[in-house]
């Protein structure tokens, strides 16, 4: 079964969601999952060197830049999925076509998974500025990545038209908002949904399967 996640670094819902997978793909115990996550920009205008995140705030959603009532309904979410946010933390709304291209990196050495969870507990958990390099270096050794290595891929051109290509892709075919789970590339569910919703799924594709090969 191939599972692609279409997502973006900085939207805690997409950390909660990666959450629930993990959770309804211990349940289902399937035997064969490949795993990808695609990039996708909640904020493709973001200056390259992003923007303090209390302005970011006033703009995006008014008030005092807070975030208030509206981190509410993301903190209850992560408490149920033993995600400590703290958005307080957070000074810098970045850009995140440098840490899309790390992630794309981390595919070919086979650290995807490790590289995301990475970058969102470095985010959402301690405030750190991944639209950084230096930044994005220190996590990828800390999933397992070379950092020299990383470094120069980083400090290259290399895979920034292509996150922007499949950033376009995703709007293309009417991605609105992440985290958006496609199904062997068929079936796509999106939103952070409970497990009950992706072993829905995942036991259609199972039947599917089965008949196909009877």
């Amino acid at each position: 079964m191939d599972i692609e996640i279409v997502s973006d670094t900085v939207c805690p819902w997409c950390f909660i969601g990666k959450r629930r997978l993990e959770r309804a793909l211990a349940e289902a115990d399937l035997a064969d999952v490949r795993i990808g996550w695609r990039p996708f920009q909640l904020n493709p205008d973001m200056p390259d060197g992003g923007m303090n995140r209390r302005e970011y705030l006033k703009l995006k959603f008014g008030g005092d830049g807070s975030g208030g009532a509206m981190y509410d309904a993301v903190r209850a979410a992560g408490e149920s999925e033993k995600i400590p946010f703290d958005f307080s933390a957070i000074e810098t709304q970045p850009n995140t076509v440098h840490s899309h291209r790390l992630i794309h990196f981390a595919g070919t050495k086979g650290k995807q998974d490790a590289v995301v969870e990475a970058l969102f507990k470095a985010y959402f958990t301690a405030g750190r500025n991944i639209g950084e390099i230096d930044t994005l270096v220190e996590v990828a050794a800390e999933a397992g990545l070379d950092a020299d290595e990383t470094r120069a891929y980083l400090e290259s051109d290399t895979g920034t038209d292509q996150v922007k290509a499949e950033d376009q892709l995703a709007r293309d075919i009417g991605i609105q908002g992440v985290p958006c789970f496609i199904i062997n590339r068929k079936y796509a569910v999106s939103g952070a949904q409970d497990p009950s919703v992706l072993l829905q799924i995942f036991e259609q594709v199972r039947q599917e399967e089965e008949s196909a090969e009877a």
